[in-house]
């Protein structure tokens, strides 16, 4: 974890470079220091997905409406604060990013910061040891 999940219509396909979205708002993850300095995100953890819903229907169907929908989820242990200010961040990213999009297409947005609060967890990964300190 951090695990941030973009949902869209899949008629944002033609209009975004998804691969560069995801990886924008995953470098604004990296970038998130909290109180101290530290870095909010471990970078082995840091993944981003996007879905895209084939099958939709937003507002009334009378034009061809598009949809986001951006949930980042994480484990416990980060502040209000920090929390505040990563949904902040993410919210400006994708804000930037998608400006060419709010020009040409009627779009919602929205996003979502979950903590969790797991009854089960659990990890199994190679990734993370590559970016260790020490």
């Amino acid at each position: 974890m951090p695990h941030l999940v973009v949902l869209y219509t899949g008629n944002l396909d033609r209009d975004l470079d998804m691969n560069g979205f995801c990886r924008t708002l995953a470098d604004t993850m990296l970038q998130a220091r909290d109180e101290q300095g530290e870095q909010v995100f471990p970078t082995g953890g840091t993944r981003v997905f996007a879905l895209p819903a084939p099958y939709f229907a937003v507002a009334d169907g009378k034009r061809d409406y598009a949809f986001m929908y951006l949930n980042l989820r994480m484990g416990r242990g980060r502040s209000e604060g920090v929390r505040k200010q990563v949904g902040e961040a993410l919210l400006a990213t994708a804000q930037q990013a998608l400006t060419p999009v709010f020009e040409r297409r009627l779009i919602g947005v929205t996003l979502q910061v979950d903590q969790g609060d797991e009854s089960f967890g659990a990890k199994h990964s190679n990734i993370h040891p590559l970016f260790a300190k020490g």
